[in-house]
């Protein structure tokens, strides 16, 4: 395979995880794209670094936004490494932590 249709085939990976997992609740595909010894780099408090703990953190952003959208912008790959620019927005579910249903839109700039 060569390295372009291999970033080809890595943003393609990442697409299908924003799109059916996060923002489709999908955990089937989850356990499709992600290896059993997958390590999270950048994992959050109280999460362990592994397939389970980002299962655990979707599932938990799945419950806290229900309605979770990702809207892809742009991707850039070197081989197997993607970056993904994706302002996400979503409105907090009923059983959530806040008090009341609001819209929340999170964003970093390029």
């Amino acid at each position: 395979m060569t390295i372009n249709n291999t970033s080809e085939a890595a943003k393609a990976v990442v697409r299908r995880n924003t799109e059916e997992v996060q923002g489709g609740g999908n955990f089937e595909v989850f356990d499709e794209l992600f290896a059993d010894d997958f390590l999270d780099h950048t994992p959050q408090p109280g999460r362990t670094p592994d397939k389970d703990g980002a299962r655990q953190l979707y599932k938990i952003l799945r419950t806290a936004f229900p309605d979770f959208h990702a809207e892809i912008h742009w991707q850039l790959a070197d081989g197997d490494r993607v970056t993904t620019y994706r302002p996400t927005t979503g409105r907090t579910g009923e059983n959530s932590w806040a008090w009341h249903r609001r819209a929340v839109r999170f964003s970093s700039r390029p």
